[in-house]
């Protein structure tokens, strides 16, 4: 096995240990008291799909989107793989600090609570954050088209399912999240803001 084999399925087993810490701790949250529409939903997961398809199932695109267009090099594979394991990190520390609150769409719980602490002193929506990251970190160990063009499809459907979410919290939440939003970037943080927070 080349070390590119080797790193190739390091990447592939860190996405499936998130996925699987997500559907376990999926069982532990709080019961929906609302929410978005069915049109709203099938559109930002139609994308997510849709970004998830071309990085993941190369045999199903034309040739012409495997192209390779970054050199392959070890040290772009140990890169990929150290910025997928910092992405998938950070996603999976938000959504333990999200905890009960944390729904796959966009919903309001009964008893939603406006998380501030941990990651979300410096960014509104660090799950996606730590996401785009390691999607990334992934598109660059593809290498080719469909890495580039999964990539761009997904942060599309990221921006609109967090302004979705973000209307639902200020509905719940009034000028309290209109003050967090005002404070705290939305993916990522300023660095003057990072800096002027304690631990």
């Amino acid at each position: 096995m080349t070390m590119h084999e080797l790193l190739h399925k390091t990447i592939s087993a860190l996405w499936l240990l998130c996925v699987v810490y997500w559907i376990v701790s999926a069982r532990r949250t709080k019961k929906d008291e609302r929410r978005e529409s069915v049109p709203s939903r099938w559109l930002h997961s139609g994308l997510m799909i849709a970004g998830a398809i071309a990085m993941t199932f190369p045999q199903n695109l034309p040739p012409e989107f495997n192209k390779r267009l970054i050199a392959e090099r070890e040290w772009v594979y140990w890169l990929s793989t150290a910025i997928v394991a910092a992405g998938l990190g950070l996603s999976c520390y938000a959504r333990a600090t999200l905890g009960a609150n944390w729904s796959a769409v966009v919903v309001l719980k009964h008893g939603h609570e406006l998380i501030r602490s941990g990651p979300y002193r410096y960014v509104r929506h660090p799950i996606y954050t730590g996401l785009l990251i390691a999607l990334f970190g992934t598109a660059l160990e593809i290498g080719a088209w469909r890495g580039i063009i999964g990539f761009a499809l997904i942060p599309i459907a990221v921006a609109y399912k967090y302004r979705a979410e973000e209307a639902f919290m200020i509905q719940k939440f009034g000028d309290a999240y209109v003050r967090y939003r005002a404070e705290v970037p939305a993916l990522f943080p300023s660095f003057s803001l990072a800096a002027g927070r304690g631990p």
